[in-house]
């Protein structure tokens, strides 16, 4: 696997585990951006499944929620590289939903700091030594 690349095998897309996610899973906040995370069977191929989200009451405009999704997904695949060798030590597999929750268009760069908040957060929710 490339280690920038985030292909179709790593996105989270299964319905079934987008409801286990948003029902059973656990979640934190890291302004402007919520995740959600859930540990999953070792069944999968991947180690990670991520996807996502906006949210449509507060940007009425696809083209708005489009961009940010890419921004999100941008974000993640440039920062995902220290969670996938964290999951890969501990032999863990997980599935995690990012959903942005602020109500203005954000640059990129905000997006890329948060999202790295974001996932030494899961890092350390994930580690065995709490």
């Amino acid at each position: 696997m490339k280690p920038f690349s985030y292909n179709k095998k790593e996105k989270l897309k299964s319905r079934t585990q987008l409801e286990a996610i948003f029902s059973s899973g656990k979640t934190f906040s890291v302004f402007p951006l919520k995740v959600f995370f859930l540990e999953t069977a070792a069944t999968q191929t991947e180690r990670v499944k991520a996807g996502v989200g906006v949210s449509a009451r507060h940007f009425k405009k696809a083209v708005h929620r489009n961009r940010i999704k890419r921004l999100l997904r941008e974000a993640y695949r440039l920062e995902k590289q220290n969670l996938h060798e964290q999951l890969s030590d501990q032999q863990k597999q997980i599935a995690v939903f990012f959903l942005y929750i602020d109500k203005e268009m954000p640059a990129f760069e905000i997006i890329r700091d948060r999202m790295k908040d974001c996932i030494a957060k899961l890092q350390k929710k994930l580690s065995p030594e709490k």
